[in-house]
Formats: C-alpha cells, sequence, structure tokens
C-alpha cells in the first residue's frame, strides 16, 4: 500500500487511548515518523456516538493516504471506517459481532486502564451496531486481520471467516490482547508503508 500520512487507531470494550498496542505505534511514530498525523481518540460507549466521533475527526483526511488500525470492538468499528472511506485496515483480533457478545454486559462497567472510571453500557447501544455491521466485505483486500488462535474472548475461528479474502495472519498462541504485538510491528509498519523498525 501507499506511504500512510494520517493514522487511526480505534480501542476496544472498556479500553483506552492507553492500550499498550496504541502507545507502541504512537511512540515508533513519534521517534521515526512525525509528520505522520496521529489519532487515538477516547470511544465512548455509545456505537452511534463512537463513530460520529470518527467520522468527525478525520472528514478532511486523504482517504488515499489515511489507514486505520482497530483492536478487538475498534477493530469492528476499523472495519466499518475502511468501508465507509476507502481506505486500508489493520485488524487485530477484530470483534465481527459485537452486539451479540457484548449484550451481556449491559450495565455499569469500569475502565480497563483506570477501574475508578466508570460508565453504564446501555441496551439501546446493542441494537446501534447494526446499523453499522460491515459484514460481509465489500473490499476484502483493503484488510488485514491479525487473528490469534489463543484469543481468550473471541472465536479465532469466527474472525477468519468474515474476512475471506483479506490478507489474514494467524498466530498460533498469542492472546486477545495480542502480548506479543512487538513481534509484528515490522511486518505491520511495513504494510502500512513505514520502514520496519530499526535498532
Amino acid at each position: 500500500m501507499p506511504g500512510t500520512t494520517h493514522l487511526l487507531y480505534l480501542h476496544g470494550f472498556r479500553s483506552s487511548p492507553a492500550s499498550f498496542k496504541a502507545q507502541r505505534l504512537a511512540t515508533w511514530l513519534a521517534a521515526h515518523r512525525p509528520d505522520v498525523l496521529w489519532w487515538c481518540p477516547q470511544l465512548p460507549p455509545s456505537p452511534a456516538a463512537a463513530w460520529a466521533l470518527i467520522q468527525q475527526g478525520i472528514r478532511s483526511w486523504p482517504h488515499n493516504s489515511m489507514a486505520v488500525v482497530g483492536s478487538s470492538l475498534g477493530g469492528f468499528y476499523a472495519t466499518a471506517v475502511a468501508e465507509a472511506q476507502g481506505c486500508p485496515a489493520l485488524l487485530l483480533n477484530p470483534a465481527v459481532d459485537p452486539a451479540r457478545d457484548l449484550a451481556r454486559h449491559i450495565g455499569e462497567q469500569t475502565a480497563f486502564h483506570d477501574p475508578s472510571e466508570r460508565f453504564y453500557f446501555r441496551e439501546e447501544f446493542i441494537h446501534q451496531f447494526a446499523l453499522l455491521d460491515p459484514y460481509p466485505l465489500h473490499h476484502p483486500e483493503r484488510h488485514w486481520a491479525l487473528i490469534a488462535k489463543g484469543d481468550e474472548v473471541l472465536d479465532w475461528r469466527e474472525m477468519f471467516s468474515h474476512h475471506e479474502g483479506a490478507q489474514v495472519t494467524l498466530l498460533d498462541g498469542s492472546d486477545h490482547a495480542v502480548s506479543d504485538f512487538a513481534q509484528h510491528m515490522p511486518a505491520l509498519l511495513r504494510w502500512l508503508g513505514f520502514p520496519p523498525v530499526s535498532g
């Protein structure tokens, strides 16, 4: 893919811009590609509000040189962004049916990186996911999904089946958080149009 000038990172459910994957990417860009516009917003729990925030933030971004990275629920949003904007999406254990998977989480939740922060995940949020559902993919060639068979939260087989025609890397182990993310960064950076990590 061509070089990326604008990079959007979308975190998962209960997560935040403090995600270690987001932090690793942000640190690398600051050190090696400070010219790239990086944005990792704190997503509200409402899918409709999250989508509105994303659309507002990328409204003036160039579609031919922007890319989006999404982890878990952020992968669902990232897929929707890529399908809508015509840009590449790098997906890390992407959620493919959040309406089903998050239905059991209706109620008060704590933020993963700061348990003192609480939010209420409402029943109406479940129905909002249907309006954003990007599957089946119309342009799978724009997507690369990194899927861990060791994911303890999502079924890797279901993630795999939803990305037919896309570039898919299956990890034999790893976990939902992709704790070995640093090992995969060089390949991911190359795919985004950046040189491999040096040093």
